[in-house]
């Protein structure tokens, strides 16, 4: 039994141009870059400022954004370097089998899954909390039963389904199509996020970043499965504030950045993968930190971190100022901004479903191409209905964490895999390489255990559950079906 059994480079590459597999290369490296900011600024601009200012790191919050960017940053040059030198869908999980083995890349796949689909569900419920507000503000009131989140008031979430059903309608109309759509909108939230700079400039008290590092405060100790993982295992019990409560808030304010390894699961589908990949990896990841250090550094500017709103801190903050009129500005920035990330967290899902069907590890079905579209429709349709039932029925608000760790966890593979591929294949040609190996994956593995141990125990278990359900079904279908276990059966006769 070859659980580690590896695909090469070449074979990946060559299963893209097989006619019933083969996606269209319509995206630019602007497109790429669109994509990645177009699904990183979303909740995290909007919600995250305001609760991590004031329960974690005070005025200090940018340096928080600024240390997940970082984590973020060191996995996405081992990103680049795999997307330009494997263009081929499936991100993590594609890389993985060309290094680590069948096995582990089924699992990245599996973890893949998870983080995209549970994602764009959280999104989806966050975007339809701002719409009911934006309809309430016009004297439309919205039924609490199908408007308001399961576990939270609702009974069905209405305005969730429907968004999530017309994202997938969007997506299996075309790449190109959902890009020009995603550079529309992106285009309206940038300049949201631009006028709360800006404005919000003009409203900046200096007092209000005093003391920028608030001095460390013992948090009341969290027991059980909330507490942290570091908790339990070194003993070292949470702060907020401080040096340390800014590093510790870094486990929070990396879900703003989840998202952009999903450019890498577009390699299929641009023009010029070896160039326009590492541009859009890395480029969306540098303009995003940019915009975020400096939104909540005005923020934080503009009303004392112990006031600002958890719900809404860059709408409250101008209200707060006097200033209501920026505020609805925000909320429909938001509301419009929101779409694309739920689009583009679906597009990358779906991607990786069309690479685990292609190889057999799903079933052969999955992976069909549109004859006029282009895209693999079934896998966007399925997967688009699944995320719509969750966002729809199921309570999200605990189940959000798994996001964070799903990522950190493809984050740390994908590191480790650069290395790995460096020593076993030395002669592949890279169109970008990255620096420093094996400093830098080593620092990315860190920085990833770092912010990963920093979770709670409960979303660790619930982890685990997760990747073991996904062992259960490699075993019980994966393993039989694979392509590869099949040398030499020709495609669609396993």
């Amino acid at each position: 039994m070859n659980l580690l059994r590896t695909k090469s480079v070449e074979q990946s590459i060559s299963d893209t141009e097989e006619p019933e597999h083969r996606l269209r290369r319509a995206l630019s490296a602007l497109d790429l870059t669109v994509f990645g900011v177009g699904v990183i600024v979303g909740t995290g601009i909007f919600v995250l400022t305001g609760q991590v200012a004031r329960d974690n790191a005070g005025p200090a919050v940018a340096l928080s954004f600024i240390f997940a960017a970082v984590v973020c940053g060191l996995a996405a040059l081992c990103y680049a370097e795999f997307a330009s030198t494997v263009p081929v869908a499936g991100s993590a999980y594609t890389f993985s089998y060309a290094t680590l083995g069948e096995f582990p890349a089924w699992i990245i796949g599996w973890d893949l899954i998870l983080e995209m689909a549970l994602g764009a569900a959280v999104v989806a419920v966050g975007w339809s909390g701002y719409f009911a507000s934006l309809l309430d503000g016009i004297g439309i009131t919205l039924p609490t039963a199908i408007a308001d989140p399961p576990g939270e008031g609702g009974t069905v979430n209405v305005p969730a389904i429907v968004l999530v059903l017309l994202v997938t309608a969007l997506l299996v109309l075309g790449i190109k199509i959902s890009s020009r759509v995603t550079a529309v909108v992106v285009a309206i939230k940038v300049s949201v996020v631009l006028l709360v700079i800006v404005a919000g400039l003009f409203f900046v008290k200096g007092t209000n970043y005093e003391p920028f590092i608030p001095p460390s405060e013992s948090t009341p100790e969290v027991g059980g499965l909330d507490a942290p993982l570091m908790q339990v295992l070194f003993g070292v019990t949470p702060v907020a504030f401080g040096w340390l409560g800014v590093f510790s808030a870094v486990a929070i304010v990396f879900f703003a950045y989840i998202g952009f390894d999903i450019v890498a699961t577009a390699s299929e589908e641009a023009r010029n993968p070896q160039r326009d990949l590492p541009i859009g990896l890395i480029g969306s990841l540098v303009i995003t930190a940019i915009l975020y250090a400096a939104v909540s550094t005005v923020v934080v500017g503009m009303q004392h971190y112990t006031e600002l709103s958890t719900d809404a801190p860059l709408a409250d903050a101008f209200e707060h100022v006097g200033h209501p009129g920026f505020a609805t500005v925000i909320d429909v920035g938001a509301v419009v901004g929101l779409i694309t990330v739920v689009m583009i967290l679906l597009l990358g899902m779906s991607r990786i479903f069309f690479a685990l069907s292609r190889d057999g590890l799903m079933p052969a079905w999955l992976s069909a191409v549109h004859p006029r579209f282009q895209t693999p429709y079934r896998s966007t349709i399925i997967m688009g209905v699944i995320v719509a039932a969750l966002a729809g029925f199921i309570p999200l608000a605990e189940l959000a964490t798994l996001v964070n760790i799903g990522t950190l966890f493809a984050f740390l593979v994908v590191s480790v895999a650069v290395v790995i591929l460096r020593s076993t294949r030395p002669d592949l040609p890279r169109a970008f390489r990255t620096p420093l190996v094996p400093l830098v994956p080593i620092l990315s593995v860190l920085a990833c255990l770092f912010v990963m141990i920093n979770l709670p125990v409960e979303t660790w278990i619930r982890f685990l559950v997760w990747m073991g359900i996904g062992v259960v079904v490699y075993a019980a279908y994966g393993y039989r079906k694979s392509r590869l276990g099949h040398i030499g059966t020709a495609p669609g006769e396993q």
